[in-house]
């Protein structure tokens, strides 16, 4: 039974007069209630349950001045706009607003009139602006986003990780770390960085079993994902695409087959990214194609989808990102494209990162579970939910639950894996077990005098691939569990020692990825990145090159490789100099045709 708002304890009265709710969501007034006695929290809650509420609460309880730190502008301008219409003095200090009115908010804060004021890390980790908030009575510090804290890594946000030092700069003030998505090791990471391990952790259920989920091998990417979105005509979405180029691209191509879609990415200026985002927020039925820029603090409730064009970068990423569907507790899809290309991709940027070996060690393990994910041979959601440290049945509403796949009895090399694991002392990472599996003498094999096992070589006749993919399948399966954050080694599970002794068996996917040519992965790259306008000039040298090889009596590649006019198509050169650039143009063929194409360049309107 509610209480009469007179009769309401403080926090109640401010969740009901300001907020307008009669009772707290599942999570939030364990939250609440830490904070109000001093403690220090870390909360990790999905996706669209309140995790603001936990902080804005606490702070209107407490008075003073509550510092929140969040890591995109268009985040703290969203909550700052949401809390004002609630009636709650709130700013936000950040660079795309003027000097002056930076200055004001400021002059705002230091008199007391704001109760909860937004920064980025960047602003806030400044000792002259350290120093000025010491003055001002801090009751509550909240970091949105915090596994920012432990995944963006020094490189990117170093002020991230300065944020270690606001428990001294403001002793006895209660810090609250939110996020919706850590895993096991990002959430002690974040308790160990930001709190020296002094905080009380809160995790809320992952579980969003409204959302299907459903992972499909990557052939023609702009032919299934149009396939799907016409298959939910008039639904709003969110398409996730790994380029800024590509969202671009990705958005014209559904315009131009009927679909109302438009771009988001970082790099648009401030009006556009502001003005399509409006669009999605208030049109119903609208696509957004989208870097993974566009989403934190993204309140729409009626999403009905989420397609990963690319694969995301991690588990934790890939649950944040469906996160933003089916807020409405209705029926959702998570769609993800799955491809060698991405893979390859994703690795490449892990190893070009500017961080040290142990971080990108622990990055690529990361998307290992990725991968087993996509490959899983019985339930995603089981497969998810474990990740998270959440064990669950069989969900019904997965790709693998209501279209079983066929698989294959590998109860065998299944348990050659695990004997190699157990037997070289559970504290190997992958790569060696599959060098011990196959019988390959590395260094590393000689020296731990491995090639005496007796599982040593036992499966040469399997391909290092394979292996992989088994391997991944018995992480996923729960048979194997792999220490992320400490060197990768991996161990067994009592589920996997079971099975090791003869208990069970091993049910594997077969590979859902062939591999391709590397012609074939070069033009498939290069027809990825090419625009509607350029698929229209390449028909129409195609056409050209066709006519000159019928004139020459020749074949048409003769006159230039698919490649060549692929190149042309994006670069439209406007002179012979520029021509000259096109990869696959020497200097006979230079002279011989550069004006011919030049011409029908510029006939196009490329010219």
């Amino acid at each position: 039974m509610n209480l009469p708002a007179t009769h309401l304890d403080p926090k109640h009265q401010v969740l009901k007069d300001v907020f307008g709710f009669d009772a707290f969501r599942p999570g939030q007034e364990a939250a609440v209630d830490a904070l109000l006695a001093g403690r220090h929290v870390l909360t990790v809650m999905p996706t669209g349950s309140g995790k603001s509420l936990c902080f804005q609460v606490p702070a209107l309880v407490l008075g003073g001045l509550t510092i929140v730190v969040s890591p995109l502008v268009a985040l703290m301008q969203d909550q700052v706009a949401a809390l004002r219409l609630a009636g709650v003095a709130a700013e936000s200090i950040n660079s795309s607003r003027h000097r002056d009115d930076n200055v004001m908010a400021w002059k705002r804060a230091a008199s007391g009139q704001t109760r909860l004021l937004y920064m980025a890390p960047e602003r806030l980790m400044t000792e002259r602006m350290l120093a000025a908030l010491q003055k001002l009575p801090v009751s509550l510090i909240a970091v949105d986003e915090a596994h920012c804290i432990s995944q963006w890594g020094p490189a990117f946000r170093p002020e991230y990780e300065m944020l270690s030092r606001l428990r001294g700069v403001f002793p006895g003030v209660p810090v609250v770390a939110l996020t919706a998505t850590a895993d096991e090791v990002t959430r002690a990471d974040i308790a160990q960085r930001l709190f020296g391990g002094d905080v009380e952790t809160l995790v809320l259920g992952f579980d969003r079993p409204n959302i299907r989920l459903t992972v499909e091998p990557k052939h023609d990417w702009k032919r299934q994902l149009l396939a799907f979105v016409k298959g939910h005509a008039g639904k709003s979405g969110i398409v996730y695409c790994l380029s800024r180029k590509k969202t671009e691209e990705t958005a014209r191509f559904l315009t131009e087959n009927g679909v109302r879609a438009r771009a988001y990415h970082a790099g648009m200026d401030k009006d556009g990214r502001e003005s399509n985002q409006n669009a999605f927020m208030t049109e119903p039925g609208l696509v957004m194609t989208a870097t993974i820029a566009f989403g934190m603090g993204i309140d729409k409730s009626d999403v009905r989808y989420v397609f990963h064009a690319d694969l995301p970068g991690s588990l934790e990423a890939y649950y944040q990102e469906i996160g933003r569907a089916g807020r409405d507790g209705e029926a959702a899809e998570a769609h993800m494209l799955f491809g060698l290309g991405d893979i390859r991709m994703r690795r490449m940027f892990i190893d070009q990162e500017e961080a040290g070996d142990e971080r990108k060690r622990r990055e690529h393990q990361r998307l290992d579970a990725l991968l087993g994910y996509c490959e899983a041979p019985s339930c995603r959601r089981q497969i998810l939910l474990a990740y998270f440290g959440e064990a669950s049945e069989p969900c019904g509403n997965c790709d693998v639950c209501l279209s079983p796949v066929a698989l294959e009895d590998r109860t065998g090399d299944a348990r050659k894996a695990l004997a190699a694991v157990y037997r070289t002392g559970e504290r190997y990472g992958v790569a060696h077990i599959i060098d011990v599996l196959r019988g390959s003498q590395t260094e590393k094999v000689m020296m731990a005098d491995h090639h005496r096992l007796p599982v040593f070589g036992t499966g040469e006749a399997v391909k290092k691939e394979a292996w992989r993919s088994l391997i991944r399948q018995l992480v996923a399966g729960g048979h194997l569990k792999i220490d992320i954050g400490g060197y990768g080694g991996m161990k067994l599970t009592p589920k996997g020692r079971a099975l090791l002794t003869g208990e069970g068996s091993f049910r594997f996917r077969p590979e859902m990825l062939k591999p391709v040519s590397r012609k074939a992965v070069r033009e498939s790259a290069q027809a990825a990145e090419m625009t509607g306008e350029d698929h229209s000039l390449l028909a129409a040298l195609k056409e050209l090159r066709l006519r000159l090889a019928k004139e020459r009596q020749v074949p048409a590649y003769v006159i230039f490789s698919d490649r060549t006019l692929a190149d042309m198509a994006q670069r439209r050169p406007r002179n012979v100099d520029a021509f000259s650039e096109v990869n696959g143009v020497g200097a006979a063929k230079l002279r011989e045709f550069a004006e011919v194409f030049l011409m029908a360049i510029r006939e196009h309107g490329g010219g």
